[in-house]
């Protein structure tokens, strides 16, 4: 929803001058800050005074965080908003902007992916996609696994053979491609099935995706007797191993009929500091998976499901029709009426008391407390990798951040570097960092190295975000320029660093025979490398660092590399300088759409002529 920001009003209230009758009692937004000015806690309010006055209840209001929260807040500004539900957009806005700490952060490590299909196109398509949008499509999910729903598209290929590729690529082959000889892609590009025909195909994928395996096989049955009864014996027999193909491999778990639709079930478990929240997906009545999160909080419950359901569905997932809670929220009207234009339909939040929604709900907390039993040995087992690295690598405290660099290039040219993180011992992707080497020219690892070491450590400085450990992957050398950049920083005393080198190959005792040397670990001060035993936690630990900052670089040098060359196709068209590459990627956006545009895409560019647009096209299509 958007809204007249220039309405707003800023309100500056310091704690030491505080009188809570200043505060304003209409709705709006109130950022908590430190005395440095840095944003601690980001909340709304329907009444800012009314909430506001909350926090300063003599002996705090029961919340176990309040009174460590008010003991480091020095300011509260005050932003009024003509509705409530303006307030909620603009607290999410902020909350995307600053990251106060005390706000929800739903760190996650797995990666979750939706199937997109679009009804509108002649020939639609399956897509696996990561992010949601409100374009028209259809959505199926989410999947845990990109891996596992790509094999599940393999199996509905097989049933309804839908298109694979783009129609334009398809139709510069002189034939159908190698899926419809195989019989998994009806090749409506070379007209070898009608529209119509085509859209039953559709109909099929979209009830099984949806969950709907009675419809579809209802469907296929009808259209198996109309076959057999006008002696198409040979399309009927199709249609029964499309049927056989269906009740074998897409089972699912039916948990309980919840009235229709696809409902979202959250459930949690508090300890302490702590909760674990967990998230079941019901669709059509059947249970598709499940996610959680564990996230430290010590502010009312109500609060925290209302940032939870907030920060989640606007991350670009799909929104059910209905959302299912353990406690009503204060605000549910406000956030259904937030969710329900994100998704362009009617979407309802509900806290169940009894029957089986409340069955499903009670599912969900004990999915959370099971998950909370989990995470916590598994995070105990990690402390005790992460001390034992603290005791072989002489480090001055335990490493709850630890930081890995790279170097990548090809004879010099686009150097890339790539830093990699653990945060207590687990990856946290999205703190890693890639560096565009910028000051060093040709192959020289040493200076690409010591400038993307001193690009991190100087903004790690200013934003009090330093690594307890550094990871480089090299040798002493490597080593060496490490070593030198944090002496250089006055960072010798608290970061420990070490370098990780590759296994050699060696010759053994006789000489003859050849054998595996273990990896080396060299850290300062000592000439012997540190040996780990082979599979021991902390060599795993370490090993898969180093190999996810490789891959990181790697993946970044490959970008660079295939832009540039990108880049250099469209100088060697004739017709194409500078102002036309310009205009193309204002236009299509990126170097990587201009190369997938179709013919008729690239016609539609103002001012291209169609001589040109058909050269790009040629000579972009002729590289693949």
């Amino acid at each position: 929803m958007l809204f007249d920001w220039s309405n707003l009003h800023y309100l500056g209230i310091t704690m030491k001058k505080l009188d809570p009758s200043s505060y304003p009692t209409g709705p709006g937004v109130y950022l908590m800050k430190d005395s440095a000015g840095l944003i601690l806690y980001i909340g709304k309010a329907k009444n800012l005074r009314a909430r506001l006055r909350t926090y300063f209840v003599p002996g705090g209001d029961g919340r176990a965080q309040i009174p460590l929260l008010m003991a480091k807040v020095v300011a509260i500004e005050v932003i009024l908003t003509d509705t409530e539900k303006e307030a909620l957009l603009l607290e999410n806005n902020l909350i995307k902007q600053h990251r106060p700490r005390y706000n929800i952060d739903l760190r996650d490590d797995k990666t979750y992916v939706s199937v997109r299909l679009d009804p509108r196109e002649e020939f639609p398509a399956l897509q696996v996609v990561r992010l949601v949008h409100n374009d028209g499509a259809l959505y199926f999910g989410p999947y845990a696994s990109a891996g596992a729903i790509r094999q599940t598209l393999k199996e509905i290929y097989r049933i309804f053979p839908l298109r694979h590729s783009r129609i334009e690529r398809c139709r510069l082959r002189g034939r159908p491609c190698l899926f419809h000889q195989i019989g998994q892609c009806s090749a409506p590009c070379h007209g070898k099935i009608t529209v119509a025909d085509y859209a039953h195909l559709v109909r099929g994928v979209v009830a099984l995706l949806s969950g709907r395996d009675p419809e579809v096989l209802q469907l296929l049955g009808q259209r198996m007797t109309e076959a057999a009864a006008t002696m198409n014996f040979e399309e009927a027999a199709r249609l029964r191993d499309q049927i056989r193909a269906i009740e074998r491999s897409v089972e699912r778990q039916s948990v309980a009929d919840l009235g229709g639709g696809d409902q979202d079930i959250l459930g949690f478990k508090r300890d302490g500091g702590e909760v674990e929240v967990a998230l079941l997906f019901v669709r059509q009545g059947k249970l598709l998976g499940k996610r959680s999160w564990s996230v430290e909080w010590r502010l009312d419950i109500d609060e925290l499901i209302s940032d939870f359901l907030r920060q989640y569905y606007g991350s670009g997932v799909i929104i059910p029709d209905q959302i299912l809670l353990p406690e009503p929220l204060e605000d549910a009207s406000l956030l259904a009426d937030w969710l329900s234009e994100l998704r362009g339909s009617k979407v309802q939040i509900a806290t169940p008391k009894q029957g089986d929604k409340r069955r499903m709900v009670l599912l969900a907390c004990r999915n959370a407390e099971d998950d909370k039993r989990q995470r916590g040995s598994k995070k105990e087992a990690r402390v005790k990798v992460l001390d034992e690295i603290r005791q072989r690598f002489y480090l001055p405290e335990l490493p709850r951040r630890i930081e890995c660099f790279d170097i990548s290039n090809i004879q010099g040219a686009h150097a890339v570097g790539s830093m990699a993180v653990l945060l207590e011992g687990e990856a946290a992707p999205k703190e890693y960092r890639r560096y565009k080497i910028k000051t060093v020219e040709g192959a020289d690892d040493y200076a690409s190295l010591t400038e993307v070491l001193r690009r991190r450590l100087e903004r790690g400085q200013s934003e009090g975000n330093l690594p307890q450990m550094i990871l480089i992957d090299g040798g002493k050398g490597q080593l060496g320029v490490l070593a030198a950049v944090v002496a250089e920083f006055g960072l010798g005393p608290s970061i420990g660093i070490a370098g990780i080198a590759k296994s050699r190959i060696v010759a053994n005792v006789r000489g003859k025979a050849v054998e595996k040397s273990e990896e080396r670990f060299f850290v300062p001060g000592r000439k012997n490398p540190i040996s780990l035993r082979n599979g021991s936690p902390i060599l795993y630990m370490l090993e898969r660092l180093r190999d996810e900052t490789h891959r990181f670089a790697i993946t970044y040098h490959r970008k660079l590399r295939s832009k540039a060359t990108l880049r250099s196709s469209l100088e060697d068209i004739p017709g194409v300088g500078p102002a036309r590459r310009t205009a193309l990627l204002k236009y299509f956006g990126s170097l990587k759409q201009i190369r997938a545009a179709s013919l008729e895409e690239l016609r539609a560019l103002p001012g291209l002529p169609e001589r040109l647009a058909r050269q790009i096209h040629q000579a972009l299509h002729s590289e693949k």
